[in-house]
Parts: C-alpha cells; sequence; structure tokens
C-alpha cells in the first residue's frame, strides 16, 4: 500500500511529512483543514504553529511518538485538535482528532458547577447569618426571631427548589433518548393542570383561559414530563404577567407541521403581560439564564424551569418556539408529534 492510500484510508485529516521535511501527501480532510496548497510545501510554512512544529521536529529526529494541541477556527468558532505525530519507515504521519466537542462539554461542566455554587451560596450566607444573629444579640428578641426565622424559611425553600429542579433537570437527561410511548389526553392534562393551578392564578390577579378542541388530543408521550411543562410555562404566565392578565392555554387539531416533516399537535401557552426584549429569546432555555435576575429570585424562579422544558420536548421529539415582544406579551408554543 502506497503512502496516500495509508493517508487516504485514515477517517480523520492526515498527512506525511518525508525525510525531506516536506508534505508529500494529504486526504481530503487535510485539505480541508489546513488548505489545498500544502502539498509539496515544507511542513513549517503548511503548520505554522510553534508547538506544533516542535513536535514533529522532535520525531523527525529520533522516530519517537508524540502528541501536542492544535487550534484554529473554522469561521463559525475556535475548534481545537489532538494532533498525534507517529514515524512511519523514512516519514512522518500526522493525524488531528477534533476534541472541539469535548472542550465544549468541560466548559459546559465548569459553567454549570459555577452556576449551581452562586445560586446556593446566596441563601447559605443568608441562612447562616441569621443563625449566628439569632444564636447572638437576636436570642431574646422574639420579633427579630420572627422575623429571622421566616427570611430562613424562603431562602431554605429556595435551595429546595433548586436542588429539586436539578434533580429533575437530571432525570429528563438521562431519560432524553428513550422515547415515551404511553398514550397522553393533551386536552384533558391541559383542564388538570389549570385547575390545580387556579388558587396560584386567582391570588395573583391572573385569569386563566383555555382554547380546546371538544375530542381528546392523543399523542404518545410521558405524562409526569408533559405535566411539569404545562405547569412550568402557565406559572411563568402567572408570576411574570402581572395582576389584571390572561394566560391563554391552548391545544390545536391534528395537522401536518412541516418542522416536524409530519402530523403534529399544537400546544401553545401565552400571557399577555409585558414581554420580553427578543435579544433574550435565543438563550431562555438555557440553564440559569434570566432576564431579570433579582425579579426571577424574588419570584421563587431557579433559571432552569425552561431548560427542564426543552428537554422534555426533545425527549417527545418536538419542537419548541418562543415569541415576544415589548407590550406584547409572550407565546410559548410546542409542536408534538402524533
Amino acid at each position: 500500500m502506497n503512502e496516500q492510500a495509508v493517508v487516504d484510508a485514515v477517517p480523520l485529516p492526515a498527512l506525511i511529512i518525508q525525510s525531506d521535511e516536506r508534505i508529500s501527501h494529504a486526504n481530503a480532510e487535510a485539505c480541508k483543514l489546513l488548505g489545498e496548497a500544502i502539498l509539496r510545501r515544507h511542513f513549517i510554512t503548511g503548520l505554522r504553529q510553534p508547538q506544533l512544529l516542535d513536535t514533529i521536529e522532535a520525531t523527525i529526529r529520533d522516530r519517537s511518538e508524540r502528541q501536542t494541541r492544535y487550534l484554529t477556527n473554522d469561521g463559525a468558532q475556535d475548534t481545537a485538535f489532538r494532533v498525534y505525530v507517529r514515524p512511519l519507515d523514512t516519514s512522518v504521519l500526522v493525524t488531528f482528532v477534533d476534541e472541539t466537542s469535548l472542550e465544549q462539554a468541560g466548559q459546559m461542566r465548569r459553567d454549570f458547577v459555577a452556576n449551581v455554587s452562586h445560586e446556593l451560596k446566596t441563601p447559605l450566607t443568608a441562612l447562616m447569618g441569621f443563625i449566628e444573629t439569632l444564636k447572638g444579640p437576636a436570642k431574646n428578641d422574639e420579633g427579630a426571631r420572627d422575623r429571622f426565622l421566616s427570611i430562613m424559611e424562603t431562602e431554605a425553600s429556595r435551595m429546595n427548589r433548586l436542588v429539586s429542579d436539578l434533580l429533575s433537570l437530571s432525570r429528563v437527561e438521562a431519560e432524553e433518548r428513550v422515547r415515551p410511548t404511553t398514550p397522553v389526553d393533551l386536552t384533558g392534562l391541559v383542564k388538570s393542570t389549570i385547575h390545580s393551578l387556579s388558587t396560584l392564578a386567582e391570588d395573583a390577579d391572573v385569569q386563566i383561559r383555555s382554547v380546546l378542541p371538544d375530542e381528546p388530543a392523543i399523542i404518545a408521550g410521558d405524562e409526569d414530563q408533559l405535566r411539569q411543562v404545562l405547569v412550568n410555562l402557565i406559572e411563568n404566565g402567572i408570576k411574570y404577567s402581572g395582576a389584571g392578565t390572561t394566560v391563554t392555554v391552548s391545544v390545536g387539531p391534528v395537522a401536518y407541521e412541516t418542522r416536524l416533516k409530519g402530523d403534529g399537535i399544537r400546544l401553545s401557552v401565552k400571557d399577555s403581560g409585558a414581554g420580553i426584549d427578543p435579544v433574550h429569546l435565543p438563550r431562555l432555555t438555557e440553564r440559569f439564564y434570566r432576564v431579570d435576575s433579582h425579579r426571577s429570585r424574588e419570584k421563587g424562579g431557579t433559571g432552569l424551569g425552561l431548560a427542564i422544558v426543552k428537554h422534555i420536548v426533545n425527549r417527545h421529539r418536538g419542537r419548541i418556539r418562543i415569541e415576544s415582544a415589548r407590550g406584547a406579551g409572550t407565546e410559548v408554543t410546542i409542536l408534538l408529534p402524533v
């Protein structure tokens, strides 16, 4: 087998550098990554990054295997490659393994841990401060004790909601590849969910209305998770719309949906509140992303609700769309396949 056949057989960007230090062979993936002009050029002018050049020179010199990193940009994002340099008979084989997704996953994990730590630190700091005060200056002050205990209960409840949402998010992510198969009536589910949230709506002076078909709207789904989606979206409408507003929940008829490439049912939750600046819409389903952090915490939000909704919709092979504008309310539309 000749050397060009060797690099063509590698399913990664790969090239061969001869003893004269020129690039003699490269597969299509390597030409796409490094440019068509790399062939027959000295590897220093074709690769350029000092760390990679030093690694190749060392392998040419002592014929030992080595690896290093190669950083570039594909026009849309920074990309990172693990480069393996291995000696052949009279040449050197260089292969590039794309590790961008691994690095992004690592960054997401670090960001997630930092966000969780930040969310827990604030209530924990408050609890520790109040406990210290109750053990000291306010030990015999009944008024202060009752006030502090009330605040401590609020902060403890906030931590409990955060932990519950984290566990829920973990369960949903673990099941995301397993498509649910149990028949669920969306019409009945909407009715029961609205009934369970009626007291919350009354206390907030928000009206919940429904636009539902006369017949059951049956899909294959996980009833508990779909109820969680409805509760989250309706509660958001109640909490953030303000007094005197309306939250409308509608279920459409079965129809062909282009985004699903098949028949689906459209579930919509729309409020008549102040709306959201469109600049925030692309990030609303990110973990811990909030339009107004202070207001969200005051309302008991954890910043995970819409992330959970997104994963549940993904598990049901559905699509989610959020539309909003200042003064025009917010509408969340979910397309679920039949």
